[in-house]
């Protein structure tokens, strides 16, 4: 990691839709919608949307991984417009043995692509 970074796990580029859900302050379920993730890491994901996320929110979020949908719950962390789009960073704060399980498969998965595509480019 840079010397400037804070994260506590390593975030490879990554973009693949997903879909969530806003989970309001009384428990229920706010606005759905879509939008992709640009980063991921197994502690959170940077995500892309058209419009901008509360800080703090929770959402409920669905992530397409090969033939496997983990679903997980995320906290929004921080926020900033870029152009015409919204980026959230998104803390993971709830998901199953299993989500993780396949989620570390994916990370893992693509690290080595990432490693495998800079080997070739030098």
């Amino acid at each position: 990691m840079s010397h400037g970074e804070k994260r506590k796990f390593i975030r490879w580029d990554a973009i693949h839709l997903l879909d969530y859900t806003i989970i309001e302050s009384d428990g229920t379920k706010g606005r759905y919608s879509m939008g992709r993730t640009l980063d991921v890491s197994l502690n959170g994901l940077k995500l892309e949307t058209s419009y901008e996320i509360p800080l703090e929110a929770e959402l409920e979020i669905t992530v397409g991984i090969e033939e496997d949908l983990v679903d997980l719950v995320g906290r929004v962390t921080h926020s900033s417009r870029r152009g015409g789009r919204y980026i959230s960073g998104i803390e993971f704060v709830k998901m199953s043995a299993e989500g993780r399980r396949v989620f570390r498969l994916y990370t893992d998965a693509f690290k080595k692509y990432q490693e495998e595509t800079a080997a070739v480019e030098d």
